[in-house]
């Protein structure tokens, strides 16, 4: 469940005077009408001004990530499939990226529902499958972020090597496992997450036992540092090291331009994923580095609330770095406008000229190309 959400409990959540068995992941918070009583903190931090904040600005925010993830990687999918560019591991993993994506982006008008209406009117299954969904589109997009290095670091560094390990089998056989894996990180939210009813409203969040609740948010934050950080830096590092030394050896142009475009794909990875794991961190150990201030807690709420924005965001621009900025792709992607849309509007709209239209996506461009990456 995103941030936003978890914030926007703590500040509407009404109160209960039941201390049940069983506890949410939020309840480090009592709630009291719109006061929170943090136990973490030990106080009582009035957070109903972060709520309305959040209410106010999540819904349309989301919604535009929601709207520009879906075009673009519908239309990866698309060129993907249409010009048959599975062929080779590297577009393979592609499709799987865009997949993620798409998996990922699916959950978001749930939860934008979740925020306006401040109640979960879905069902029980509902909250526990999209919050698994949710956090495996998330882990699976950064596993095939980690496969595309890997593919890149061994096509360009072990290129004999690459030639026999390369292949369609094995892009098949190491996608069903990286989803696996992503299935496998996101376990613990189709376990614990369910429905609560605190009258007059229906809570979908993590219900964990009481006395490992505190156990359970490290965790939380731990496998969020780990998996969408630390891991896929080490990885990029160690790979982009290797590939930009080899070519540097045999400079050229185009060996240029794949190392801006590795360095690309690298600034974007971490302007859009370290403030937000860095922000979850603080957020975590806030009574342990600040002390008890509710104006800081506050602060922090908003803080994080923004960088994840900007993260999840990145769903949007996946499309862009890894596709939209190749020629190849950028070729696919006139053929098929001209080919699907402009043809089509030409025969309403009179000042296109459908007759050129026409003869310009007569010619596929997959019939005089080798079967090469659609990227680099």
């Amino acid at each position: 469940m995103p941030f936003g959400i978890r914030m926007l409990l703590r500040a509407h959540k009404p109160g209960s005077s039941r201390r049940s068995e069983m506890t949410t992941s939020l309840d480090t918070v009592e709630t009291f009408g719109p006061t929170s009583y943090d136990d973490d903190m030990g106080l009582l931090c009035e957070k109903a001004d972060v709520g309305a904040l959040i209410a106010q600005f999540v819904p349309p925010l989301y919604s535009l990530v929601f709207i520009v993830g879906l075009l673009g990687n519908v239309v990866v999918v698309m060129i993907l499939i249409k010009y048959r560019r599975l062929r080779i591991m590297t577009n393979i993993y592609l499709l799987n990226l865009a997949i993620s994506d798409l998996l990922f982006l699916f959950t978001l008008p749930f939860w934008i529902h979740y925020v306006r209406e401040h109640n979960w009117v879905f069902s029980h299954g509902m909250c526990k499958v999209l919050s698994g969904f949710y956090h495996t589109g998330l882990y699976s997009e950064i596993f095939f972020i980690i496969l595309l290095t890997i593919d890149r670091y061994l096509a360009i560094v072990h290129a004999v090597f690459a030639l026999r390990a390369r292949t369609v089998t094995f892009g098949v056989i190491t996608s069903i496992v990286t989803w696996g894996l992503a299935v496998l990180a996101a376990l613990p939210e189709f376990i614990f997450y369910g429905t609560e009813e605190l009258f007059p409203e229906t809570l979908c969040s993590a219900i964990y036992p009481q006395d490992t609740v505190d156990s359970w948010r490290h965790f939380h934050t731990l496998r969020m540092t780990i998996l969408c950080l630390a891991l896929p830096l080490l990885v990029m590092a160690i790979c982009y090291t290797g590939i930009i030394k080899t070519l540097l050896r045999c400079p050229s142009k185009k060996k240029y331009k794949a190392i801006r475009l590795i360095f690309v794909i690298m600034a974007v990875f971490f302007i859009f994923w370290t403030p937000y794991n860095v922000a979850i961190l603080i957020s975590t150990y806030q009574s342990v580095l600040f002390g008890l201030d509710c104006e800081r807690s506050k602060h922090l709420d908003l803080f994080v609330l923004a960088t994840e924005v900007i993260a999840y965001s990145h769903c949007c621009v996946n499309p862009v770095i890894y596709a939209f900025v190749g020629e190849r792709f950028r070729k696919y992607l006139r053929h098929f406008f001209h080919r699907h849309v402009l043809m089509h509007l030409g025969k309403y709209i009179p000042f296109l000229p459908s007759e050129k239209l026409e003869r310009t996506s007569s010619v596929s461009p997959s019939t005089a190309e080798p079967e090469l990456s659609i990227v680099f």
